[in-house]
């Protein structure tokens, strides 16, 4: 486990804690999110645990001691959506820093905050055994709608290459494939969105009645 996931939680969700704890080391500040089971808050109450692959922790694992190497990019304020970034392509194109490829799943039995939300992302362009499988590198559309695209089951996506989805995920998990980058907000949070636009910001997991009630 990460040294600095034993620091206090809030350096975690709070943006002046976050920068003074980790300041330009995003690859540990990630490390730590995933190591604490954290959880974004996208849609405004709607709770996803972060999960890094084993092959994405152990590149940020060496970027984040190696300060010769691309640091995850967290874009300003200005680019609130991913199709405002510089290069931007409408692509299934990833270079684990600027671009990640990632899944929303669903019915996980044992995720953070409750819900049953895990936002899983992992390693591109490496043979990934949880990365995407060649069918989701070769159907990606994630600039559509989620309604017209296409979700996976366990079964499906352990026939494509991903062995291991339902021992990881739960018998009942099922997901839906995006690219997702970072950026900031007006107020310094950072926030993980998705090709589509949907997106979400750390936050501390609440119950499922405070997260329908607002408390």
């Amino acid at each position: 486990m990460s040294t600095h996931f034993m620091t206090a939680t809030s350096d975690l969700y709070e943006p002046a804690k976050r920068d003074a704890q980790y300041g330009k080391n995003v690859a540990q500040y990630l490390l730590d999110l995933h190591d604490s089971k954290a959880t974004f808050d996208f849609c405004g109450g709607m709770m996803f645990q972060l999960v890094l692959s084993d092959m994405l922790k152990d590149h940020l694992t060496k970027v984040a001691v190696d300060e010769s190497k691309d640091q995850p990019f967290i874009h300003d304020s200005s680019k609130m959506r991913m199709f405002r970034i510089p290069e931007y392509t409408q692509s299934a194109d990833s270079d684990n820093a600027r671009l990640f490829h990632g899944r929303e799943i669903r019915q996980v039995p044992d995720a953070t905050g409750g819900m049953g939300m895990v936002l899983q992302l992992s390693y591109a362009g490496g043979n990934d055994p949880e990365g995407w499988t060649p069918q989701e590198v070769e159907g990606y559309d994630g600039w559509g709608h989620d309604v017209g695209r296409t979700w996976r089951k366990g079964d499906r996506l352990e026939k494509e290459g991903f062995k291991s989805f339902r021992e990881d995920f739960g018998k009942d998990a099922f997901s839906l494939h995006h690219r997702f980058y970072l950026h900031y907000d007006g107020s310094n949070k950072m926030w993980l969105s998705a090709e589509d636009g949907c997106e979400g910001t750390p936050a501390e997991a609440r119950n499922f009645l405070s997260n329908l009630f607002g408390r």
